[in-house]
């Protein structure tokens, strides 16, 4: 348990969303209440209020702090994969992981089940933000820059699809668990290719 001393209000905050992160991973959505983050960093419930205002204000915030993180590992993974010091699978295995391990995918169909849509703003305008960045130098290069936008498209509807259903739905297709990882990783390369030619 932490210790009682005085925080600045950006440590509380900061304490706060790993705390729930934390909690996402280990036990799901439901498991991300103001009382449970409070417990666990050693705060009063009226403490996470001040900073959060209520349970739907941190998980908003968390939805925020998960979907930086994740694209900008994301982002750094293409631009390597891109100049040659990366792999489209990492690409593919973080995006997959952020929905998956990291707890993404569950946190937006929580929201989506409680009403909480709004919360889900901040991963789409983050990852609109990685794409966007992500398009500029694509145009720069090929002058194209929708691939950009319908590969995020795909890999990012893939990666929360497969963290919902995709183990069982693979198995009661007879394939393995890894195949919509495979079928992106495919895409992916597909996409790198072709903008990898000279313009």
């Amino acid at each position: 348990m932490a210790s009682r001393k005085r925080w600045t209000p950006e440590e509380s905050r900061t304490a706060a969303l790993q705390a729930a992160r934390g909690l996402l991973i280990e036990a799901g959505p439901q498991a991300v209440t103001l009382k449970a983050v409070a417990t666990r960093i050693g705060r009063t419930h009226a403490n996470l209020l001040h900073h959060f205002g209520s349970a739907a204000g941190l998980q908003k915030e968390l939805a925020r702090h998960l979907a930086e993180t994740v694209c900008e590992s994301i982002g750094d993974a293409v631009r390597a994969s891109r100049a040659g010091l990366g792999s489209p699978r990492e690409v593919v295995d973080m995006a997959f992981d952020a929905f998956d391990k990291e707890g993404a995918g569950a946190l937006a169909s929580w929201m989506i089940l409680t009403g909480n849509e709004d919360a889900l703003s901040p991963i789409v305008e983050t990852i609109h933000a990685l794409v966007d960045e992500i398009a500029q130098e694509e145009a720069a290069h090929t002058g194209e820059v929708m691939r950009v936008h319908e590969d995020t498209l795909a890999l990012v509807l893939m990666a929360m699809g497969d963290a919902l259903i995709g183990k069982a739905l693979a198995r009661s297709l007879g394939l393995p668990e890894s195949a919509a990882r495979d079928r992106a990783q495919r895409m992916l390369e597909n996409s790198i290719a072709a903008f990898s030619q000279p313009a």
